[in-house]
């Protein structure tokens, strides 16, 4: 299969979870024995922060505009499928070119679902407007569960599809390297995650003057007034994730409102710190527990005495055994390798849909 994606970025992961959804998504993909050309804006924001060191498995090019993106027209054209990610600066007009340049299968991936509903609906329109969703054969959703048959139902998707986040083995692994942090946070700074952030870790770590704390990821406001035993890290870049997740005996992982509210919405990071057998502490939302088991494989919490309950009442041994778990858990149902199997057989699916849909068109139109 020959494969086009038009992504927010490929090359740098700072400030995005693109892409490192996309490395190891496409990667694998490339393994299964297809082609793939990825298109990235090329924007100062992630020139100057570039950090994708091997992709020899993916071609890599650059745009610098609309205009200069017609120089991929008959790439586009000639694919057996196109994807357009999510927050592709000026993304309407890019996917309107895809719409009426490509003649194989045409795709959506949405990287963001429950914030791209929420901006549709107030009307905001920054990477896909309503009139789109039709055009494209497939919506590959971030977020699974009821939201599916709302895109296909209420926005009139020919077909959604979940195509959840993934974390590579090979990449995200247990390391042997001494505990810095009692509680993590890994994440880039977002007003509606803020207030979590300093339920679950900021009060955490006042409670808990002789624990360790540490919050890290780029765009943090400068008068955020942090505990002084939470350290703060401006980024860390996806190589030096495992040994992260590593010195930290708990990590938190916090979900945006949006997300929350959909429900079915994992983040990478989640998958990242589980493959890296580090026990996880998550705020509650809906479809959580079919992805990894309450308890067992995750620790929920509410409230600030829920993440000191789990620092204090867990003791090393079940700590481990928490992560070990949630390991086994995503190494059978998370890796890249099986949502590159999953993408494979949506887009497979949807080839082969196409042409019934065409004739079943043309009937309609000749009866």
């Amino acid at each position: 299969m020959k494969l086009v994606v038009l992504g927010l970025s490929l090359s740098s992961s700072w400030g995005n979870g693109h892409a490192t959804t996309f490395r190891g998504l496409l990667a694998e993909f490339a393994a299964r024995g297809h082609d793939i050309l990825f298109l990235e804006r090329d924007v100062p924001w992630y020139a100057s922060q570039r950090d994708l060191t091997d992709r020899d498995w993916c071609r890599l090019e650059y745009y610098s505009d609309l205009a200069d993106l017609d120089r991929f027209a008959g790439e586009i054209a000639r694919a057996d499928a196109v994807i357009v990610g999510s927050y592709v600066p000026e993304g309407v007009e890019v996917g309107r070119f895809v719409q009426r340049t490509a003649r194989g299968t045409t795709a959506f991936y949405d990287i963001d679902t429950p914030v791209t509903l929420a901006k549709l609906a107030r009307g905001d329109f920054e990477y896909l407007s309503p009139e789109l969703i039709p055009g494209f054969d497939l919506y590959l959703s971030f977020t699974g569960g009821p939201t599916l048959r709302f895109i296909e139902e209420q926005l009139g998707s020919p077909a959604a599809r979940a195509l959840y986040c993934q974390a590579d083995p090979e990449l995200y692994r247990p390391l042997d390297v001494p505990t810095r942090w009692d509680l993590s946070y890994l994440g880039t700074w977002s007003a509606d995650r803020q207030p979590t952030v300093d339920k679950l870790l900021c009060a955490a770590a006042r409670a808990l003057p002789d624990s360790r704390f540490c919050v890290a990821g780029p765009q943090y406001p400068a008068d955020i007034d942090w505990p002084a035993n939470v350290e703060r890290i401006e980024h860390v870049p996806p190589a030096d994730h495992p040994a992260f997740y590593a010195a930290s005996r708990f990590t938190l992982n916090v979900t945006r409102a949006d997300m929350i509210a959909a429900g079915w919405s994992p983040s990478v990071r989640l998958f990242e710190a589980a493959m890296c057998a580090c026990p996880v502490i998550s705020d509650k939302w809906e479809g959580l527990d079919q992805l990894f088991a309450p308890g067992r494989e995750i620790l929920l919490a509410s409230t600030t005495e829920d993440v000191i309950a789990a620092l204090k009442g867990i003791d090393p041994a079940q700590a481990r055994a928490i992560g070990e778990a949630a390991r086994q858990r995503a190494l059978r149902e998370h890796t890249a390798a099986v949502r590159a199997a999953e993408l494979e057989r949506h887009l497979a699916e949807t080839m082969a849909a196409k042409p019934m849909a065409a004739l079943t068109g043309a009937r309609g139109m000749k009866e």
